[in-house]
């Protein structure tokens, strides 16, 4: 199989992406600097965030997600289309990944179905949705297949979330 497995942690205040067999290859802002003349894209991530106070009234950082979901997609998808070309390497570039995306325990089918497309959108091959404390649990190694009581508390920028049980079978279709 081509391309690589890749998670990615689209957090209120900052993104993370996970490459299987490298770690974590990318913590950035989740900021966007946009010119409000033109509608141009400046600066993404840590560039964006350092132009904040320092630059001319029509340019602005945008905080594409918003409790933890996506408050702007075009904004959102501009951030991660900018982050992925940073990640992908040499040949990876021209095979898609499969990505595996965390959302809030509570965001909408709305909401899922647009962090889905936005993944699908800026090239991924496969995309899968986790819920941010099932996606702890797993990388506390917890055994989540246990029926045994597990209590998972994910506190982020922008949203708290306790695991819930379903999500054992996204897990399920992830490692196949």
């Amino acid at each position: 199989m081509f391309g690589t497995d890749i998670g990615i942690d689209l957090g209120t205040a900052t993104v993370l992406i996970y490459e299987k067999h490298h770690g974590v290859v990318l913590r950035e802002p989740s900021v966007v600097a946009v010119d409000q003349d033109t509608g141009d894209i400046l600066a993404v991530g840590y560039d964006a965030k350092s132009m904040v106070g320092r630059t001319p009234g029509s340019i602005t950082s945008v905080r594409p997600l918003r409790d933890g979901v996506i408050a702007n997609y075009e904004m959102t998808e501009a951030m991660l289309q900018h982050f992925m070309r940073r990640v992908t390497k040499g040949s990876q570039k021209f095979f898609r990944n499969r990505a595996m995306i965390c959302v809030p325990s509570g965001a909408t089918d709305v909401e899922r179905r647009a962090v889905l497309e936005a993944a699908l959108e800026v090239g991924a091959r496969e995309a899968y949705l986790i819920e941010e404390p099932m996606a702890a649990a797993i990388g506390a190694n917890l055994k989540v297949e246990e029926a045994r009581g597990k209590m998972i508390v994910d506190i982020g920028g922008g949203t708290t979330d306790i695991a819930r049980s379903r999500s054992v079978k996204i897990i399920e279709a992830w490692r196949r």
